[in-house]
């Protein structure tokens, strides 16, 4: 008759706690970078600057504490030249992407704003229908409906009553969802190109060649590289420290380690949490309708993030 052996059994206990131990830790880490970033609206709103000089020293700032990181792990190398023209590349689709945003923000505040980007979701799904021939699970097209019935209960059925203004941030809202999915996509082949490279180093790249795009644009538009007050600074710090890259780096390590299913719904507290600043804060005038849109959204974007497999690049 066989025995258990207490020995293995203890192994196999304390290997199941490990496990659940590194799991539960990565989902720690993930709502802790969502939250940061979901204040990304809020210090650009405080910021008082221009939408290209808060996109510009949020990838500064957020580059050097990269930088210092990449350098303690002593990861700078160069890569060749195709790497860096790809890097150039995902620089200027994240600085059309941070400039839309930023803009977006000024126009119908970092609730909104930061609910479309997530579009990008719905984006990513048909180009990995169309490019890459990937399946899709039926259960997609219910997002498409929602996320655009949700939208309307959170802007209102008649366009044409909306300010110049208002219609404006919306379109450049969805143009950050759209700019946003390329980037990804782009980043995914700059990622499995640098194999072996860690994200803190890509993401330095990223950022410091993202604020060449925008540094050049400012001296283009006679933008102001000026920084008002100490409120300012502390508002841009933030938005480069924690959005750019505390945020992206906690986000980027624990979603290997999390469900699929469960990341979903905890990278939603994002957007969730961006309108409920937007409401707290900057007092947006939002009613009941609205509320019920913004979830009905939310709901369609997890929709669809589980609705369609990973786009291969």
């Amino acid at each position: 008759m066989a025995h258990n052996n207490p020995d293995n059994n203890g192994k196999i206990i304390g290997q199941y706690k490990r496990k659940k131990n590194r799991h539960n830790n990565a989902m720690v880490s993930l709502l802790i970078g969502a939250v940061m970033i979901s204040f990304s609206g809020v210090w650009v709103k405080f910021s008082q600057v221009s939408p290209t000089s808060s996109a510009f020293y949020r990838v500064i700032f957020g580059g050097i504490v990269l930088f210092l990181l990449t350098l303690k792990n002593r990861e700078l190398k160069w890569y060749g030249t195709r790497h860096m023209v790809l890097c150039l590349f995902c620089g200027m689709l994240f600085a059309l992407d941070l400039y839309f945003y930023h803009s977006s923000i000024k126009y119908i505040g970092p609730g909104l704003a930061t609910i479309l980007p997530n579009f990008q979701v719905i984006i990513l799904t048909f180009t990995g229908i169309v490019f890459f021939k990937e399946k899709l699970r039926m259960v997609f097209f219910l997002s498409i409906p929602f996320a655009f019935t949700g939208l309307l209960m959170i802007v209102g059925i008649n366009w044409k009553d909306l300010p110049e203004l208002y219609q404006l941030g919306i379109i450049m809202g969805i143009l950050t969802a759209f700019l946003y999915a390329v980037f990804l996509l782009s980043l995914r082949k700059l990622q499995s190109d640098m194999h072996g490279s860690s994200f803190f180093y890509v993401l330095m790249l990223i950022s410091f060649t993202t604020a060449i795009f925008l540094g050049l644009e400012m001296v283009l538009s006679s933008d102001t590289f000026v920084i008002p007050g100490m409120g300012s600074l502390l508002s841009l710090g933030a938005l480069g420290v924690f959005s750019q890259a505390a945020g992206w780096i906690l986000i980027t390590n624990a979603l290997p380690r999390v469900r699929a299913s469960y990341s979903g719904i905890i990278l939603l507290v994002q957007p969730a949490l961006a309108f409920v600043w937007d409401v707290l804060i900057f007092h947006r005038p939002t009613t009941y309708i609205n509320f019920a849109g913004v979830v009905l959204t939310l709901i369609a974007i997890y929709i669809a993030t589980i609705g369609h497999n990973k786009v291969k690049t």
